[in-house]
């Protein structure tokens, strides 16, 4: 282990002395920090890469913040396979489940080889339009289709390796991955799965026929959700972060990554422990 990149979450308030501690850190150890031109702002350092650039440079990555700064990274990171460490700065933190109290007895034992890699599933979409390609994205949680801005009902097509599944009326569908299962398909009535199935969850956001409810398939079928809807307004968002805005007959088109992205995890912890701690899941 002789570079590790370092991406922070911006403006949180403890970035600069969690970072410089960190920073320090690594280099007693020998090891350097290699960091994005935004996060060596925070410490008033200079760098010529890029976030998208890090991750060709080094043995793995440290993520400092919360679950949707690692989502990003997980996009930027997709066809490197480098090991990601999510350290929580503050919040949920379902991903990034190392605290700061927890972050240099963890870094230790990577150091020395006892960790474990957790490999997660990714989904690949791609937006077709008459025909052509217009935008494709990565994601580790979810591709969600939904109106952007005013509450209306919205019609979507849907297919499974070009089998008709059913004409969805709702305000519109979330397409998971084990890891997302636990995020907004969660809120919207979908199952928990665990992080290792290979499942893709189709979960409906508010149908508005009752028997339309959210169904697991296999990660190795092309999905297919086509608008019906003359509406403008309706969106596609990766990750809850990078959005894409549709029109009718448009096709959203979604399958799993070759690749998979790969989060460090301490031999002490364990999902059902996260799911306990994280979602007080059980707890009366």
């Amino acid at each position: 282990m002789k570079k590790i990149g370092i991406i922070v979450k911006p403006h949180k308030p403890e970035s600069k002395d969690v970072l410089n501690k960190l920073i320090s850190w690594l280099e007693a150890h020998r090891i350097e920090a290699v960091l994005d031109a935004d996060t060596a702002r925070i410490v008033n350092k200079k760098s010529p890469y890029q976030k998208s650039q890090i991750s060709s440079q080094v043995d793995m990555m440290i993520v400092l913040g919360g679950d949707g700064t690692l989502l990003s990274v997980a996009r930027l990171t997709i066809n490197n396979g480098i090991p990601i460490l999510g350290v929580n700065l503050g919040g949920l933190g379902f991903l990034t489940e190392v605290t700061l109290d927890e972050l240099y007895p963890t870094l230790e034992k990577v150091i020395n080889g006892e960790f474990i890699i957790d490999e997660r599933m990714m989904l690949i979409t791609h937006i077709h339009r008459q025909g052509e390609r217009l935008a494709q994205s990565p994601v580790l949680n979810d591709v969600v289709i939904n109106h952007g801005v005013v509450a209306r009902m919205i019609i979507l097509d849907i297919y499974v390796n070009a089998q008709f599944v059913t004409s969805l009326r709702g305000d519109g569908l979330i397409i998971s991955t084990p890891t997302g299962s636990t995020a907004y398909s969660l809120s919207a009535g979908g199952p928990i799965i665990h992080p290792t199935v290979n499942a893709i969850i189709l979960t409906p956001i508010c149908p508005h026929t009752l028997t339309n409810r959210p169904i697991v398939i296999p990660d190795n079928v092309k999905i297919e959700a086509i608008l019906r809807t003359e509406d403008e307004g309706v969106m596609v968002t990766f990750d809850g972060q990078v959005g894409f805005s549709l029109k009718k007959e448009d096709v959203v088109e979604v399958h799993t990554a070759e690749t998979r992205v790969k989060l460090i995890r301490s031999p002490e912890k364990n999902h059902y422990e996260v799911l306990r701690k994280k979602l007080k899941w059980g707890e009366r």
